[in-house]
């Protein structure tokens, strides 16, 4: 990796904070349009792991897990404020690792932008193969690794064709995502309470939310385990302040996606499992054995229930691969921009895409799906572990960032402050607080929590040690 200085004015990390023009002012096209941004922003709450890993989270904490989804909803709300108010003030590609850059120190940027790549390269591989899953079970003359293959590649040769390809591709995408679920939820309510026309389920209101043990029939410990199991659902949200960058009008991206963040996570999370535990004892087999929204939907009596949802889960999985690759891609390309990558991964094809940046990214992509196939439960299963806490450092490197660049915005660009954290900084401090709390709890825990926590913390110190050393050759060639 170079360690050539950052191109980039002391107050900015992409030049101007406040300009975008058509080339994107980094190389980058303009191409995401307003509603490529909205879509992104609504779709990029709802992950794979809302369908497949709820059914954990409700097993273990009953109708509590209600608050273990609005705890760390809150807690991305937060975080959420925090990125938008930076993102903002100066949109880039590099976002809330560029901020770190800025504000903390080159280390930090290089540390939290490499894991936050690493996470992502990761997430292909684990999406490819879910996807090559449902794949092969409709078609299963084709084997497993050949679907991951040809998902692969597609969403690569996707990325590749331009932004503006990346932005159709997830506004459909994420499309269907966002109206399978209100129909989930307005249907379900509907059923809840009884005034569903057809509805197998006879519709018994709010009983379902206390009458199979109480609402915390595994006692109020229960949500912590809960948070635990939902935590890493919530990944993505951040994405629309990457994309932001190659928008129209950043700033008004930033802050839609920033001031509607509340209701996605209340109506898209909540919404649906409150749907879940309501129509169905918490503690029923179908929960368990079907899923959860495979289990909600039967009981209503909506045919083919298994495979619409397959369908649903699908489309979530190619969504989050697509947008996997784009982040991983765009979080190289401003590492180059700065000197802590190959200079490479800073250049753009005549389309303005990081065509360098994307191939890179979608290597390690493949080498991670063929270590999923041949080495499952060793080599996989440690990159998976090492990736699975780098979402809560992310979130943690983003409130420490929003601390000082708050004084650094009104410094330098005041007019640019048009998205603010509230309470700040004492609400700052209550994250911090929250996301420490749960890795610590993490590590309590034992398990493969710990385990979690002990390999993202291994990988973290190398990343940070190589990002230390250097920081200091840079500082010593600037003397």
């Amino acid at each position: 990796m170079s360690a050539t200085p950052p191109t980039m004015t002391k107050g900015s990390t992409t030049g101007d904070p406040g300009h975008a023009p058509e080339a994107g002012g980094d190389g980058l096209k303009a191409g995401l349009k307003n509603r490529h941004l909205s879509m992104i922003a609504i779709g990029g709450v709802i992950g794979a792991g809302l369908f497949v890993g709820s059914s954990s989270g409700i097993a273990a904490a009953g109708p509590g897990i209600l608050i273990s989804y609005a705890l760390v909803g809150a807690l991305v709300v937060f975080v959420m404020r925090m990125l938008g108010e930076m993102a903002a003030a100066n949109p880039t590609s590099g976002s809330f690792s560029a901020y770190a850059d800025r504000a903390l120190g080159r280390w930090a940027g290089f540390t939290i932008g490499w894991l936050y790549w690493f996470f992502w390269v990761v997430v292909q591989a684990v999406e490819a193969t879910a996807g090559a899953k449902i794949l092969n079970g409709w078609i299963p003359a084709v084997p497993q690794w050949t679907w991951a293959l040809l998902v692969m590649i597609v969403l690569t040769a996707t990325n590749l064709a331009s932004v503006s390809s990346y932005g159709e591709f997830e506004f459909w995408f994420a499309g269907i995502k966002v109206v399978a679920i209100a129909a989930f939820v307005v249907l379900g309510l509907l059923a809840v309470f009884g005034v569903l026309p057809g509805s197998d389920n006879p519709g018994s209101g709010l009983d379902n939310l206390t009458a199979h043990g109480g609402f915390l029939p595994n006692g109020a410990g229960a949500i912590l385990t809960g948070v635990l199991m939902v935590v890493f659902s919530f990944m993505g949200s951040e994405i629309v302040t990457l994309a932001a960058g190659e928008s129209e009008d950043p700033q008004r991206a930033v802050r839609q996606a920033t001031n509607s963040v509340i209701w996605r996570i209340a109506v898209f999370y909540l919404g649906s499992i409150f749907v879940v535990v309501s129509l169905l004892p918490w503690d029923s087999k179908e929960i368990a054995e079907k899923g959860s929204y495979v289990a909600a939907l039967d009981s209503i009596g909506i045919p083919h229930a298994g495979q619409v949802m397959n369908v649903i889960v699908l489309t979530a999985v190619l969504s989050c691969l697509n947008s996997g690759l784009y982040t991983a891609s765009r979080m190289a390309f401003s590492l180059g921009q700065r000197g802590d990558a190959p200079k490479s991964f800073a250049t753009v094809n005549k389309r303005g895409v990081p065509q360098v940046a994307i191939l890179a990214s979608v290597v390690f992509g493949f080498v991670s799906v063929l270590f999923n196939y041949v080495w499952p439960d060793t080599v996989f299963k440690f990159l998976l572990n090492s990736s699975g806490a780098v979402a809560l450092f992310v979130w943690l490197v983003i409130c420490f960032t929003q601390l000082k660049m708050r004084g650094i915005i009104l410094r330098e660009m005041p007019e640019k402050l048009t998205v603010k954290m509230w309470l700040f900084p004492y609400l700052t401090w209550a994250t911090i607080g929250m996301i420490t709390f749960v890795l610590g709890y993490m590590l309590y825990t034992g398990g493969d929590n710990r385990e979690t926590v002990l390999a993202s913390v291994l990988v973290g110190a190398v990343v940070l040690v190589i990002g230390l050393v250097l920081d200091r050759r840079h500082r010593a060639a600037q003397r």
